[in-house]
């Protein structure tokens, strides 16, 4: 009996040990495999995965692990091809944009340094002129950087409890002058009750200033300007509309990208640093909002940002 028991006990040991080096094998041979295709995969820069069949449940893991560090690999390599492409279009915007009123400037200069005989008041014109155009170039330089520091994170903006209607009807004014000049047609709907918002006001003052500035500048064509403030369930909706030539679907996606300009896509005449509506998502995220944009031809182009509505 004890004879029968130990044979039986030996048959078993070799089983497992025959089984687990099969396995063994079997492991070992996937692993190679892996290895190899991941070596192909690292070599030729491919966004291939590595794929093999297998019934290892530990193998089958490992490569789920390895597939994973392979898709946040391709993801790493398109940010920094975008980032990449981003930071040349920005130098070569900000080359153009900055070399048009430099070129302005040199000449206002050398106009004032050459006419000697120049009367007062020309002079004075020109020094108003060559002061505006300096001022326009500090506050492009301004909007770089500021993206700079809220693409980096290093541009605090603390929130509290502000009313939006106040901020609206102070913008409108700030612009009102500019829009009676251009012979725009204003229709304004802010309503007395007051509607309040956890957010920062200097934000919400510059994304007010990007949106009603753009639709004067982009919209002109339309001789139109609107601006409401309303109620949306749990929201506060700002909404600034123009009636000018829109913006084609196509480039409605990409109208808060960085360096995107609106120059392409609703008036060639104008050009921009394409900084403006992407700070004003930023701000506008910063605030815990939402901003989007829907536009007709000639009908209605509607820049929206949600806020989440406060009741004390």
């Amino acid at each position: 009996m004890t004879t029968i028991v130990t044979g039986i006990f030996i048959v078993v040991l070799l089983v497992i040990i025959s089984l687990q080096s099969y396995l063994s094998w079997k492991m070992a041979r996937d692993l190679t495999n892996i290895r190899r295709q991941l070596s192909d995969v690292i070599e030729h820069r491919t966004a291939e995965k590595v794929l093999i069949q297998t019934d290892q449940k530990t193998v089958k893991q490992f490569l789920i692990q390895i597939n994973r560090l392979l898709d946040y690999n391709q993801q790493v390599i398109a940010d920094y091809v975008k980032t990449k492409e981003s930071l040349r279009k920005l130098l070569a915007n900000m080359s153009h944009d900055l070399k048009t009123p430099l070129t302005v400037i040199l000449g206002y200069v050398e106009k004032l340094a050459d006419e000697k005989n120049i009367s007062v008041e020309e002079r004075n014109k020109t020094l108003g002129r060559l002061h505006q155009k300096t001022l326009n170039m500090a506050a492009m330089l301004n909007q770089f950087f500021d993206l700079v520091k809220l693409d980096s994170g290093d541009y605090s903006i603390p929130l509290n409890r502000i009313s939006i209607n106040e901020v609206c009807r102070r913008n409108i004014l700030d612009f009102y002058d500019l829009m009676q000049s251009n012979h725009f047609q204003v229709e304004v709907d802010i309503p007395e009750h007051h509607y309040y918002i956890l957010g920062n006001e200097e934000a919400l003052n510059r994304i007010l200033s990007n949106l009603i500035h753009n639709a004067i500048r982009y919209g002109s064509d339309g001789g139109f300007f609107g601006l409401a403030v309303r109620e949306e369930g749990e929201y506060i909706a700002i909404d600034v509309w123009d009636k000018g030539k829109g913006i084609a679907k196509v480039h409605q996606e990409q109208v808060f990208e960085r360096l995107f300009t609106l120059d392409d896509a609703r008036n060639p005449e104008f050009q921009g640093s394409g900084l403006g509506l992407s700070i004003t998502k930023h701000l506008v995220e910063a605030m815990k909002g939402d901003i989007h944009l829907s536009s007709q031809p000639y009908e209605k182009t509607i820049f929206t940002c949600k806020f989440h509505r406060i009741k004390y």
